[in-house]
Parts: C-alpha cells; structure tokens; sequence
C-alpha cells in the first residue's frame, strides 16, 4: 500500500494528463457501444421460443413484423403503398388481402374467416416483415422510414415501433435527469463538506470513473438501456463516500504533516484500508446478478461492478491528484461546515434501545410479509406512457382487427396434412383464440399456385410448416401464459419439435425465467456478500448481524409497494434488493468496524457506541443523502416506469437504509455484543 500510495503522489501530475487522455478513447468506445431497447434479446438461447425466433428470422423472414393499417376501398392505391414500403431499406416482405385477390382471384374464394378479419369497415391491414430481429438498427430505421410513407405513426403497430418509441423517450430524458442528480448531489456535497471547490472536484473524479465504465462496455458488445440509464446514476451514488472518505483522512493529515505530499500519502494509505473490504462487498453484490438466466442481469452486474472498481481506483489516483493539483484553491474556498452535528438523533439511538428493538420485531412480520407480496407486471409496455404511438397503434389493432397477441406455430414439414388440420380444429375450439390461419390446409393446391412469390415462399418451405392464430387475451397475462401452455402440449403432442413462438410465448418465458430469477438472485448476494464480509471482517458473528439489517431495510422498501398498492415491473422486483444490499451495506460496515475499534480499546460497549455514532452519523447521512439525490432526480424525470421504479425504489432504500443503520443497527449490535466479540477473529477485549 505505501508503495501504491508513494507512486501516486510523485506522479501525481503524470496521473492527472493521463487521465484527461483517457478521456478519448472513454468517449469513443461510449459512442460505439450499441445499446438495446429490447428485453426479450437477453433471454436464455437454449429455451425453445428463441430457437423458433431465430428460425422465423432467417427461415421466414418473420422474426420481425409489423401490422399497417390503411383505411382506404382503393385496391391500386394499397398496392402502391405496399410498393413503396417494399423498397425500404430492411423491408423483406408486404403481405395484404389484395395480394391474395390479385386479378385472378374473385373474393368469394377466399374463406369468410380470413375476409372478416382482414377487411373492416373499408379499413385493411398489410403485414410488413422485415430481414433483421426485432431490435437490430436495420428493422428500427425501417419501421421510422414506414412511419413516414404511411404518414401516421399510429398506424404502424409492432413490436419494434415500441423499441423505436422506447429508444427515442429514453434518449430525450437521460440528459435532463443526469444533469438533475448531478445538481442535487452538488448542493449536499456543499453541505457536508468544508470548501466550495471539492464538490466540483469531486464529481469530476466521479465523472471520469463514470465515462472509463461507458468507454470499456465497447467490449461487452452492447447493453440495455435500462443499464445505460441507471449505471451513471448508481456509480455516482455509490462511490461518492469513496472520495468523502479520502477528503477528510487528507484534511486529519494535514492536521498532523505540515507537508501535503506526505499527509497525502497517508490518506490514500488509510483510504485503502478502509475502502477495499467495503467496495469489495458491493463488488461481489452486483456481480450476484450474473447468476441470473435472464441475460439482463449479467449486463447490469458487469457493468455495475466495472463501476465499483473504477470508481476506486479513480478515487485512489485521479482525486488524489487533484486534490493535491488543487490545493491552495480549496483552501481559499474553505467555508464553515454546514452538516449539523445530529447530537438528538445519536442520543435517541443509543437511549431508547428497549424501544427500537421492540419497534424492530414488530415491524419485521408487515415487512416481511409486504415483501413477499407485492404486486408484479411483465407486460413491458405497461412500462412506457400509454400517448407513445406504438400503444395507441396496438389498440386500434386490437379494437379494429381484434389482433392482440398473433403467436405462429412452427411445424416439420412432415407433418401430415390431416394432423395439421386436427391441430388448427382444437386450436379454433379454444376459448379466447379467434383466429386460425393454416395456408396448407385452408388454401387448394390450384390457389396456391397462382399467390404471389411472397406468400409461395412462407407456404413451401423445405422443413417447416406454419400456424398462425391470434389470441383475444393480452401479452404477459396469465390468461395467455396458461393458454399458450395448453397450446404447446397439443403441438408436441404431434411434434416433439413443435415450437409455439412470438410474442406472447417469448413473454411466458420471460414470467418464468424471471419468477426464478427473483428466488436465486436474492440467495446467491446475499450468500456472496455474507462470505466476503467473514473474510474481511474476520468474523461469523458481525456478518450474520449487517445482513439481518439491511435485508430488514430491503424488506421495509418493498413492503411499501404492497402497502401503497403500487404494481412494479418485474425487472425492478429482481434487481433492487440485490443493488441495495450491495449499495448500502458500506453504511453497516462503516458502523461496525469503527464500534469495534472502540471496544478493542477496553471502552464499555455504550460509550463505545456513543463514540461511534458521533464519528461515523454524519459520513452515512452524506452517503445516502447521495445515493438518494442521485437517483431521485431519475424518479422526478423519467416516464418510462421500468427505470423511475428502480430508481424510487433505490430512492427510498437509500434513506431507509440510513435510518435502519443509525437507529436500528447500534441496539443490535451493543446487545450482540458479547456473540460478536466470541466470534471475531483478533477482538477480543
């Protein structure tokens, strides 16, 4: 550590222009990761809904479609527009009902079950399918270029017009709401520390530890939005008490070492030994979302965890010379400190112990019980404003059509055509399915001859047949995940291989897979971060206590959903308890090691907590006043409910979290204080 610490400061200059050119490549490799907007891309490859989204893709030029309404009686006039369509960039095919009339066929050839759906009140639709998946920039640039041929975004319904409508609000907001959490975390940083000049320094240490992360995703490949929109935030309010915690040991050794050069090296010193066992512990915390099945969570994990470990080495180099860079400066800025000394609320903690554990078991069974059953939604449209265009195009689908859920159903060609039409006769005869649509079956061989290459080519496929059926139930409802079910047991019933994909299907996986990400994810941190802290702490005892305490606080954060009746997204249910634990558990370590310090030097367990709380209540208020402004401004700005519902709920877990180690953990710990010392490692009094 002294070598490290000696290296920093001699070069200090050197470190500073090397940070400033780091900055280059930062910001190219952070313009050049792709990132997506869709969250059905990071489900598992081996389920078997990917594998017939895949096939659809490449076999049909289906794994991407999208649904234009035209209200028009003019066939010429749909013909033209389905031309125009057909030369867009990205563009595969443009199926309509005047395709199948062409000039050969009359009308009443074609059966009454298709006409009715396909032609309503002079109004039809024309099925556009695209070359790429769904969220590939291909498909996304065409969908905007359909938008404008048909002149009416809200005629276009599919699910890339919600990537493109996500894509576009998520770009507009993040701006705005970085520039908020940055404000509100300058003027509490104002507040707790002594000079005008540190906060600006600070944050601009956070900042590059921010932009290397973003700069170094470029060999992750891509991320989400959802991790693009909320890494920023949460590595500014998790490693914030990083750089606090060098300031003030810089400050004590200046007290101490007329020269700023050595008293630098002091604090790094001593920075290091405090920081690493903490900022390993939130390290491991995001790194537990890797053991999740949805692909999502690797990517927050990774990216998160990347930021820890910039956010520290940034803290132990770069603000270390800028500090010293800036000394005269911060010096000449100096003001009185304005963080009061919170004398009452150290005084309650340690005075009305009988109380707060009588409060603790009591308010354990409702967070408990809150946190196993608050309400949950996996319909990601449900996630974004209902005036965006996609959702007003997929309700005049649904209304005009009755189109709400297509699914397709990918069969072996050998499949005879006698089972084929078993199948579509138990599908017809399913409650909530309203359409059924096998071109083998429902089509003569004459007819078929004579449809354009377009249709040809989705009916005579060397290995697969196709069935298309529309479900009246919605996307993500149970209605349609226990439908879709029964559906699969009747095509694997005459094909082991039968897939049943779209939409729908791939939702139904999602439920599951994310059902069972919630239980493993949980298990896995907290597990992880317990074995580490016994590492670092030395200790059984001590571990087993932060844990109960934070998950107490995570329980109490969730339980208020359940008790306000607010439904969360599904995402937002899985990774939360997961960032909170791994965010704030800095505040309980910091607590338990200094009261630990305290007992070692033969204090009584009381004053040790007293000295404790009087050292360490203002570091946790400043932290989690952090955490909290840097993700409230998210929750102020943000429409799209699948990141403002991680961030409220990290928000508000932040200032749960500080109040649960102020109040909660000093009567835990001064009454497991003898279990803790027995099985603490070198602690003995």
């Amino acid at each position: 550590m002294k070598k490290i610490s000696n290296i920093v400061v001699k070069h200090y200059i050197l470190i500073f222009i090397l940070s400033l050119i780091c900055i280059i490549p930062s910001v190219i490799g952070m313009i050049n990761t792709k990132i997506n907007y869709d969250i059905l891309v990071y489900l598992p490859d081996k389920i078997d809904t990917i594998k017939g989204e895949k096939i659809l893709t490449n076999d049909f030029g289906l794994g991407a479609y999208a649904f234009v309404m035209i209200d028009t009686k003019n066939n010429n006039k749909i013909l033209k527009l389905e031309n125009n369509i057909k030369k867009i960039n990205g563009v595969d095919k443009t199926l309509s009902l005047m395709d199948i009339l062409g000039k050969d066929i009359p009308i009443e050839m074609v059966p009454d079950k298709i006409l009715k759906k396909l032609y309503k009140n002079n109004e039809t639709i024309i099925m556009v399918t695209f070359k790429d998946s769904t969220s590939s920039d291909k498909t996304v640039e065409a969908v905007k270029k359909i938008r404008k041929v048909v002149g009416d975004s809200n005629k276009v319904s599919s699910m890339t017009s919600m990537v493109l409508d996500t894509m576009e609000l998520s770009t507009k907001e993040m701006s705005l709401y970085v520039c908020i959490s940055v404000l509100l975390c300058l003027i509490v940083l104002i507040v707790a520390t002594d000079s005008f000049i540190i906060p600006p320094l600070l944050l601009s240490n956070i900042g590059l530890a921010i932009l290397y992360n973003m700069g170094t995703n470029i060999f992750l490949g891509n991320i989400s939005y959802i991790t693009k929109a909320i890494t920023a935030i949460l590595q500014l309010g998790v490693t914030t008490d990083f750089s606090i915690f060098l300031y003030h040991k810089y400050i004590d050794s200046k007290k101490k070492e007329k020269d700023k050069f050595k008293a630098m090296e002091k604090a790094i010193i001593e920075t290091m030994q405090s920081v690493i066992g903490s900022s390993l512990t939130t390290f491991v915390g995001f790194l537990a979302l890797c053991t999740m099945d949805l692909k999502l969570g690797t990517d927050i994990g990774l990216v998160m965890s990347k930021g820890v470990l910039f956010g520290l080495i940034c803290v132990l180099t770069v603000f270390p010379s800028l500090l010293l860079l800036f000394d005269n400066l911060i010096n000449k800025t100096s003001h009185k400190n304005y963080l009061p000394k919170f004398e009452k609320l150290k005084q309650f903690s340690i005075s009305h112990q009988k109380l707060i554990l009588t409060l603790f078991l009591l308010l354990i069974i409702p967070a408990y019980y809150g946190n196993t059953h608050y309400k949950v939604y996996y319909k990601l449209d449900d996630a974004l404003p209902k005036s965006l265009p996609f959702h007003v195009s997929n309700e005049n689908l649904s209304k005009n059509f009755n189109i709400t859920s297509p699914e397709i159903i990918l069969l072996d060609k050998k499949i005879s055509k006698s089972e084929v039409e078993e199948i579509v006769e138990k599908l017809n005869n399913k409650k909530g399915i309203n359409m059924v649509i096998s071109p083998n079956t429902l089509l003569d061989d004459g007819i078929k001859e004579i449809l354009p290459d377009d249709i040809q080519k989705l009916i005579n496929h060397k290995k697969y047949q196709l069935i298309i059926y529309n479900s009246e139930y919605e996307v993500a409802s149970n209605k349609l995940n226990k439908q879709i079910k029964e559906i699969e047991k009747i095509v694997k019933k005459y094909d082991k291989n039968g897939i049943v994909a779209g939409e729908g299907a791939l939702m139904k996986d999602l439920v599951e897979i994310a059902d069972h990400d919630f239980k493993m994810v949980n298990t896995t941190s907290i597990l992880i971060i317990f074995l580490v802290m016994v590492v670092v702490l030395q200790s059984i005892g001590l571990p087993i206590i932060l844990i109960i305490t934070i998950e107490f606080a995570i329980f109490s954060n969730l339980a208020i959903s359940y008790y306000t009746n607010v439904s969360l997204p599904f995402i937002a249910s899985i990774v939360v308890g997961t960032i909170q634990l791994g965010a704030t558990i800095d505040y309980a370590i910091l607590m338990s090691t200094k009261y630990l310090e305290e007992r070692n030097k033969k204090i009584k367990k009381e004053k040790a907590m007293e000295n404790t709380l009087k050292e360490t209540i203002p570091s946790i208020i400043t932290s989690a006043a952090c955490f909290f402004s840097a993700t409230i401004g998210v929750t102020i700005i943000t429409k799209i409910d699948m990141i403002g519902s991680i961030c409220t709920l990290l928000s508000r877990g932040a200032l749960i979290s500080m109040i649960v180690v102020i109040i909660v953990l000093p009567t835990l710990l001064v009454l497991s204080d003898s279990f803790i010392l027995k099985t603490t490692k070198r602690k003995k009094v």
